[in-house]
């Protein structure tokens, strides 16, 4: 059906022009009726969030949304745009898109009264009724500018405790009756707009920094939280970092390695040593995915290698990748960035080889070690060179096999240095590390 010119037509075409709140609640209960999903790309908030967000467009209400840094505020409220109408009609050049039926600015209400149904129309896709404001203070975005241009539309505040107190007075009319007063003209405009909000809990509940009275407009209250499984970690690590596809070679990374690296960022949530307030992103397990990749990447560049393939020996990458991301309780002299993240990847290291292996099962590997042999590996050494020591050691290539993997010299070498260094956070091997090399050795 084609989009109609005018009013007149509009009305002929039988096509309603809802609230945004009417329009949010019919394309939602629709997704309902359908068994279609809301907010697509959302990982690990099925069973929490979406429902708190489904019960408040059903009930019309204004949200804020509570949460850590990286918990997916920001790409929820973005999210929400897609539960209004793919385009809607609004009178012809109106900066406030104005509903033909009810128009709020006196231009288009002249308009109306002097062209009657050839009032003339255009039509906006949904994503110019969506804006995003985060720093207020400027007069420009209390003019005739970010708020009223949303007229029918979205319009969200990220990180809402950082509006100065004029400006969170200034939207107590916008939440409450519905309109905005314009600084300086003698105009009140009734605004149909959705209020959404994202707030650290910290600054949001901290006296000061938002006022109370504003807290009391919003509706409802709805808290985000990070990933509760691993599964979930590592489908956001997948989904969110940069394409592999764009690499010199190909990409190959153990499951095993994936692991570990969703392991650290859950063990650095529960550090005692981590402040727990500030939070600990998904961002720290998609960054140190990429770290790990780029030194696995500059590896097998050197080396003439065919597949990419990180190791354990390129754990050392995630140093920089983590410490700029976590706020340690206590920093001084005797507390280090760098050790903390080392004793998380070595408590992640020994919980995925735990998963995988009983210290039994590998009693062969390490009696060969006690007889006075050791094992030279690096991040800059060839994958070749680990397949003649998987040859001699006794049990490793059993060991490698269990983990399910492709028998090439990448995966191999891989999979050698994960049950070395298991080996060795159980003290059963000696660990000696100079100039970049590590070798593995007798315990005793």
């Amino acid at each position: 059906m084609s989009e109609a010119k005018t009013l007149g037509e509009l009305k002929k075409s039988g096509v309603a022009v809802l609230s945004v709140r009417e329009e949010m609640r019919k394309n939602l209960v629709h997704c309902l009726e359908s068994n279609k999903r809301i907010l697509p790309g959302i990982i690990g908030y099925d069973n929490t969030v979406i429902p708190e967000i489904d019960n408040a467009i059903l009930s019309g209400h204004h949200m804020v949304f509570l949460g850590e840094r990286g918990q997916g505020k920001s790409r929820i409220i973005r999210g929400l745009v897609s539960l209004l109408d793919e385009r809607i009609p609004i009178v012809a050049g109106c900066e406030i898109n104005d509903n033909p039926y009810k128009p709020i600015c006196r231009v288009c209400r002249n308009k109306l009264a002097e062209l009657g149904d050839a009032l003339p129309l255009q039509w906006i896709d949904r994503d110019h009724r969506y804006a995003e404001g985060r720093y207020l203070a400027d007069e420009e975005t209390i003019h005739y500018s970010l708020v009223p241009r949303t007229n029918r539309g979205i319009f969200a505040i990220n990180e809402l405790p950082d509006l100065t107190e004029k400006v969170q007075v200034g939207l107590f009319n916008l939440m409450e009756e519905k309109d905005v007063q314009i600084k300086g003209y003698k105009i009140r405009l009734p605004l149909d707009v959705v209020i959404v909000a994202s707030a650290n809990p910290e600054d949001y509940t901290s006296r000061g920094r938002i006022i109370t009275p504003l807290k009391d407009r919003f509706d409802v209250q709805i808290r985000t939280h990070y990933p509760k499984t691993l599964q979930d970690e590592l489908a956001i690590m997948e989904q969110e970092a940069a394409p592999v596809e764009h690499r010199s070679r190909k990409v190959e990374v153990p499951r095993f390695m994936k692991d570990i690296l969703a392991h650290l960022t859950f063990e650095a949530r529960k550090s005692n040593e981590i402040n727990q307030t500030s939070g600990v992103s998904v961002r720290v397990t998609i960054n140190n995915f990429e770290s790990l990749i780029s030194n696995a990447e500059k590896r097998a560049l050197r080396c003439k290698e065919t597949e990419i393939v990180p190791r354990v020996s390129d754990l050392h990458a995630l140093l920089a990748s983590t410490s700029g991301k976590i706020e340690m309780e206590y920093v001084g002299e005797d507390k280090k960035e760098d050790e903390l993240v080392e004793k998380l990847i070595n408590r992640s290291i020994l919980k995925v080889f735990d998963q995988h292996f009983t210290l039994n099962s590998l009693q062969k590997i390490v009696e060969y070690f006690n007889s006075g042999w050791g094992v030279e590996v690096s991040d800059q050494m060839a994958s070749q060179d680990y397949l003649e020591d998987i040859k001699e050691i006794p049990g490793l290539k059993e060991a490698i096999r269990s983990l399910k993997i492709q028998e090439s010299p990448s995966l191999m070498a891989s999979a050698t240095e994960f049950v070395l260094e298991g080996l060795h956070l159980h003290q059963k091997l000696n660990k000696e590390i100079q100039g970049g090399r590590v070798t593995y050795g007798n315990s005793k």
